[in-house]
Order: C-alpha cells, then structure tokens, then sequence
C-alpha cells in the first residue's frame, strides 16, 4: 500500500513538472536509445554475416597441399631434412590420393558427411546460337557426385539430371546452366537434353552431351561490373572429375579436397583432427604437407570482432548515462529543496525518515524508469532505420532491453538515494520554518 501511494506521488510529481522531468530523463532517453541502437545494428551485421558465410559452407574442411616452411624439422628416415629447391607445384607423389581418402574414411565414418572432389578443366568457347560471328564462354570443372550434392541443395535441376559417379564415368557428358542453353544450344531445357555441343578448350575440340540443365542465378559480382550483356556472361559447365582431369592432364591425386562434416560434429575441433591426420602421410616428405581450414572459424572470429566491436561502441555510448543519472540527482535535490515544508509536515505527523527516504528514492526510479522505457522505444526504432538503411533486417536483443530497463531503475536507485537521504534526515522544526 505504501509503495503505491509512493508511485502515485512520484507520478503527480512527474506530471506537475512536465519540462523539467523531460529534460532530466533526456540523458537517461539518450544513453538507452543509443545503447539499443547499436546494438540492434551489430546484431543485425553479425547476423548477416555469419548467414552469409554459413551459406558459404560452414561445415566444409578445406584439406591442403600446402609447402613446408624453411625451418619445418621433419626430414627423412635419415633425421636429415633434405628440401627441393623450388618446388613450385607438388608432384605426383605428393598429391592427396584416393588411397588416403578412403583411408581416412574409414577412420571417421561417423565424423564425415562426404567428400568433395573438384578438378577444373579451362574455360571453354563455342559460336553462339543464331550467330556464328559471336563467341560465347562457359568455365568447365570436374566434380564428383558429393561435390555437386551442394549444388543440388542450392541450385534446381530444371531438365535432365546431375551426374552420377559409377554411370558417367569416362563419359563426356555435361550439366548446363539454362542460360547457356539459351546462348549456345536453343531452344527449351528439355529439348537440350540429350543434344551435344562442341567446345574449343585448352586449343582442343571436345563434343559433350546435355545430362542436365540447372537454374541460372545471376552473378552479383557480373552485375557490379556492369556486366549485363547476355553474350558476355560466363556460365559454369559441370562434367565427370576422370574427363576433367584426363582433358586438364591432371595427376590422379588431389592438390585441395573438401571434407564435409557430419551434422552434430564440432567442425573447429575436427579441422584439427583432419589436418594432424592428414599431415601424418607427409611425414618424411620434405617439401610438401597438409593443412586444414575451415570458414566455421573464420565466422567465429568475425562474431567476436563484431560483438567485441558493439560492445565497446556500447560503452561510450553508456556514458551518456551517467550523465543522465547527474541530472537526475540534480533535479531531485531542487525537488528535496522545493519541497521542504511538505517534508517537514510528514515528519511532524509522525513519518518516519525510512518513509521519507523511499518516497524520493520511488520518485527517482519512476523518472529514470519512464526515461528507460522512451529511450528502449526510441533505440529499437533507430535501430531498425539504421539497419534497414544498411539493407539488413533488424535484430534487437531482448536480454540488452531488460539490461537497459534494469540499468535505468538501478540509476535511480543510485543517483536518487543522496536526496533522498538528505531529505529523511531534515529536522522537521527546521524545514517547516522553511520558506
């Protein structure tokens, strides 16, 4: 009952001075909505970021041949280290082979989603459709059928199919964009099927048949350039990995394989695991190892750069906050200074000092706690305006909300308990002889 009629008064207070409360909780209004706004932008920014590079692959483990450093102790059988000068590309020998990925297969079976194979083969060019006269290019790659999984989960098949290992091994068939159908090939997906075309790559002919054809998605960095012309756009062609890398004249090993990690594994310890496992066949060559990579780390460090970031943004921006709770305390000493005959009608009454302490103590809080909520309302909208200027969505964080709301009520606290204090311990024959 008591903490109602405090409230109560607080509020009639508030309302009888209307400016003046305003300009008190203008520092507390500022702080908040500073506060909230940035860190409802650095949520937004760290959200898109690491959305964006999630899409990029944050489970895939990037495996590979990598030349030892100068002073790396490994040497031969002998203990002596016996570095090739120069070594410029690895050898055959040094590659990654199948041996060792099915090795390591067989080691984490229930650590791997599957193993990405890739082997790029040139760019290709062919006349186009309708226009002999005009040249078209299309980049060729090898990939295995783990590989172009990926795809298959971001990029629809519209006519035909994606390649499969075991069926189009050794066969020179291809998987199109629907764009270059339309350069190149003409008429409708489906009729593309099945029909051949012939590339001019790496100063050979090579005729391929259409298995399948997927959907074009436009590339934003083309379109940045200024690259809008539709006989300029370089689509990518998709063929078996053993005729990519029998036209690129590749070795049988692997310079960079992908690892995919199962759902569930925690990929910044297993890049680790994969690289030391890895690495164990190199041993006694003494140019070349294995490192692993991984973009989940990557993200990681860009979430602790962005949040470390806001947080320091934040406390400058709290600053304002202190201030704030100044003037609070300013103002409330006016108010105990204002109001001293009415302090010293209570005691005379019989109010004890406690009562008189918690009912500016209350007057505070509400100030700095109305202050609170118009600065929460202000810092989400700005923050919304903020990150939708920048073309992100908005994210504010609940928990900096009820932070914020908390820190304010604590300010009153605070900043409110010295008048308040001062005004319990007035003598109440002194304050009603006050004028």
């Amino acid at each position: 009952m008591q903490l109602f009629e405090n409230v109560t008064m607080a509020l009639a207070s508030v309302r009888s001075n209307k400016m003046r409360s305003l300009l008190t909780m203008l520092g507390i209004i500022i702080g908040i909505a500073a506060v909230i706004a940035i860190v409802t932008v650095g949520n937004s920014m760290t959200g898109t970021v690491t959305d964006s590079m999630s899409g990029m692959g944050v489970s895939n483990i990037t495996v590979s041949v990598t030349q030892k450093d100068s002073d790396d102790t490994a040497g031969t059988a002998r203990g002596v280290t016996l570095r090739r000068f120069m070594d410029a590309t690895p050898a055959a020998d040094d590659l990654i082979s199948d041996e060792m990925i099915g090795e390591f297969t067989a080691a984490f079976p229930d650590k791997i989603a599957r193993i990405e194979l890739s082997q790029e083969a040139g760019s290709g060019t062919l006349a186009k459709y309708g226009d002999p006269d005009t040249t078209i290019t299309a980049t060729v790659s090898g990939s295995n059928s783990a590989a172009l999984q990926a795809l298959e989960d971001s990029t629809p098949i519209l006519a035909g199919r994606w390649l499969d290992d075991e069926k189009d091994a050794g066969r020179h068939v291809a998987v199109v964009s629907e764009k270059f159908v339309e350069q190149a090939i003409g008429g409708s997906n489906t009729d593309a099927v099945g029909k051949s075309f012939t590339l001019n790559l790496n100063s050979q002919l090579y005729t391929f048949y259409v298995a399948g054809v997927y959907e074009y998605t436009e590339n934003i960095y083309a379109s940045m350039f200024g690259i809008t012309d539709d006989d300029q756009i370089v689509t990518s062609i998709y063929i078996p990995l053993d005729v990519a890398k029998e036209i690129a004249g590749a070795d049988a090993g692997y310079q960079s394989i992908t690892v995919v990690a199962a759902t569930g594994v925690n990929v910044t310890s297993f890049v680790d695991t994969v690289g030391s496992y890895f690495a164990s066949y190199y041993t006694y060559n003494d140019s070349w190892t294995v490192s692993a990579s991984s973009i989940s780390s990557l993200v990681e460090s860009m979430t602790e750069m962005l949040d470390t970031l806001s947080l320091g943004i934040s406390a400058i921006a709290g600053i304002s906050l202190l201030v704030g709770g100044i003037g609070v305390m300013n103002i409330m000493l006016v108010s105990v200074t204002e109001r001293t005959q009415e302090i010293g009608t209570r005691k005379a009454l019989g109010a004890p000092g406690s009562a008189i302490r918690t009912q500016f103590i209350t007057e505070s809080v509400i100030l700095c706690l109305i202050g609170g909520l118009i600065g929460v309302a202000l810092g989400i909208g700005l923050g919304a305006a903020l990150s939708a200027v920048v073309g992100m969505s908005a994210k504010p964080s609940i928990g900096s909300i009820l932070i914020a709301v908390g820190f304010s009520m604590g300010i009153g606290v605070f900043f409110g308990y010295y008048p308040a204090n001062k005004a319990a311990k007035l003598d109440p024959i002194e304050a009603l002889r006050y004028e």
